[in-house]
């Protein structure tokens, strides 16, 4: 590993290493940005500089999840929304004495995606809790809606929003809410039922309800939306038994779309001129503005994002066509192949909290580098199910390769190796999808931390991996596409630009060959092979079409063998 020097082609590390803090303040008029960072585990509020986007001020508040039931997860979405404008009051607090909240011209939202809240547009109350978006309830929703289609082709409507039918995706939530609440039932009877992603509920409370709006990344990952068009398809609507009036508008990720009105935020008057998905945001967070840069955020799950340009590509071979931002109304939109790995951090959390065999999931690497290899311990974590490339709802964790020889320190880093080889699966896919030839992966995210990790990642699929000195650029990329909104006009993303003065890499090269990364990547699938088939589902006795069609021509079947029995009995006479 080098430290900030050697760089890839096209990147800030182009230059030599200099530290963030090093470089001379300027003297002129302060200009802020802020954002608001709302995760699946901690909500935040940053304050960041212009033009160089340094982060002088920040507050995040823990965000505590709720589990009703195995695999259902929820938050509390009135709990969002004040953690929110807390934290915007203390990080406010912790500006340094030569700023001052009138600096700030206007703020950023970005925000986990596809968790869905439905809420009363009269009250302003939520009607349920926000349904996170790894919950895995609509397993049985997910059933009904292939039922419905030929051939119960997951892939039947990805030519459209360029998504497989998967409980992952908002449409599916959304469906469950008006099957399964009776609140939610009656107030879409009553026409005041809102429902959208958690930066449509923050923008409605901020703005009082007068703005019921979400960007076209978030959209795209509702199921909702045509990927062509960037409108709420009608097809998509009608299946998933959602009408017009529920969702909000679609805008794109960077514009003023409004200010704060609510009297309750220390933001009243300020713009709000950025919205992205946070992994979004994070691809703009690590300036993967061309065509074949592709990034992975190391969280509790992985997601793997690849920008091609601006012509969708449909896969099918499980990848994710999404939308990666449109810098305007009037900006042409740009594509991005997705592959989303739902257990990363997550299998080191089960190893800590379940089975006890690490003392906390931060000492991972120590515990994996007490071992060269893991003993040809296999560790698959797909404990609800495995995301791209598969899409195997019925795919559950395993454990293979063990012997009287394996330690608890091999089963250690043999999960952090699983995180590897589910990135390598995806990489594999958008290398044929797209035709890029990956020879970096840039990195960022709380996971990417670990030294051991990356170069396991290096080793396994080959490439050499960049990672950002920021650790987390979401909020970083969202505080970049809110300043370059036109009207605020203080940052503009720059193609051309050989590199950014404010981002600086740690590179980690290969150290194995391309047999032994054969080799170790052959066991690794027939490891995931094995883990497919484990959630047996009774068949459905839902009545599709063609079981209808059977049943309903019994009668006249039946009908016509009696009087043909008939027929032939009265010839013999």
């Amino acid at each position: 590993m080098t430290e900030g020097k050697n760089a890839p082609p096209s990147s800030s590390a182009e230059v030599p290493f200099q530290h963030r803090l090093d470089r001379k303040v300027s003297m002129l008029p302060h200009r802020l940005v802020g954002v608001i960072d709302e995760g699946t585990s901690t909500v935040g509020f940053s304050i960041f500089t212009t033009p160089h986007f340094e982060e002088i001020a920040t507050h995040r508040m823990e965000m505590p999840l709720i589990a009703p039931k195995p695999g259902w997860f929820e938050q509390d979405a009135v709990v969002i929304i004040n953690n929110v404008y807390r934290c915007v009051e203390v990080a406010i607090t912790k500006l340094p004495e030569s700023f001052q909240k009138e600096d700030l011209v206007a703020i950023g939202i970005t925000n986990q995606r596809e968790t869905t809240v439905v809420w009363d547009s009269v009250s302003g109350k939520p009607l349920y809790n926000a349904i996170v978006w790894n919950d895995i309830r609509t397993n049985h929703t997910v059933d009904q809606v292939l039922a419905r289609v030929p051939d119960q082709n997951k892939n039947y409507f990805k030519h459209m929003c360029g998504l497989p039918i998967s409980p992952y995706f908002s449409a599916l939530k959304i469906r469950w809410l008006k099957d399964n609440v009776p609140a939610v039932k009656k107030a879409c009877r009553e026409k005041r039922c809102k429902v959208g992603t958690i930066d449509s509920w923050i923008i409605w409370n901020l703005t009082k309800g007068s703005l019921h709006i979400t960007d076209v990344t978030n959209a795209s990952r509702t199921m909702l939306m045509n990927i062509e068009t960037l409108q709420w398809d009608p097809v998509l609507l009608k299946t998933y038994s959602v009408t017009l009036n529920m969702l909000p508008q679609i805008c794109s990720s960077s514009e003023i779309y409004g200010s704060v009105t609510d009297e309750r935020s220390i933001l009243h008057g300020v713009d709000i001129s950025g919205i992205l998905g946070n992994q979004q945001a994070s691809l703009l967070g690590q300036m993967c503005i061309k065509p074949g840069q592709t990034k992975n955020t190391y969280r509790s799950g992985c997601f793997l994002l690849c920008n091609i340009g601006h012509q969708a590509i449909i896969s099918p071979r499980g990848l994710l066509t999404t939308i990666a931002y449109k810098l305007g109304p009037n900006a042409p939109v740009t594509y991005a192949l997705e592959g989303a790995v739902a257990v990363a951090g997550h299998a080191l959390e089960w190893l800590e909290k379940k089975v006890r065999i690490l003392p906390q999931a931060s000492d991972a690497e120590k515990f994996a580098e007490t071992v060269p290899t893991t003993g040809d311990v296999y560790f698959v974590p797909a404990f609800t199910g495995l995301y791209a490339p598969y899409w195997r709802k019925d795919a559950r964790g395993l454990i293979v390769g063990l012997t009287h020889h394996s330690t608890k320190h091999h089963v250690i880093r043999a999960a952090l190796e699983s995180i590897c080889f589910q990135t390598r699966d995806i990489l594999e896919c958008m290398y044929q999808e797209s035709e890029y030839k990956f020879s970096k992966l840039y990195a960022d995210g709380p996971l990417s931390s670990n030294n051991l990790l990356m170069q396991l990642q290096a080793d396994t699929a080959g490439v050499t991996v960049f990672r950002s000195q920021i650790l987390d650029p979401t909020a970083f990329g969202a505080a970049m596409c809110a300043a370059q909104a036109e009207g605020v006009d203080l940052f503009k993303f720059d193609i051309e630009k050989k590199y950014y003065e404010n981002i600086y890499y740690d590179v980690f090269l290969p150290t194995s060959n391309a047999a032994e990364q054969r080799q170790r990547y052959g066991k690794w699938k027939r490891a995931v092979e094995r883990s497919f088939d484990w959630a047996f589902r009774p068949k459905s006795s839902t009545m599709t079409e063609q079981r209808y069609q059977l049943l309903a021509s019994v009668p006249g079947s039946l009908f016509c063998f009696i009087s043909f029995a008939m027929f032939v009995h009265s010839m013999k006479k």
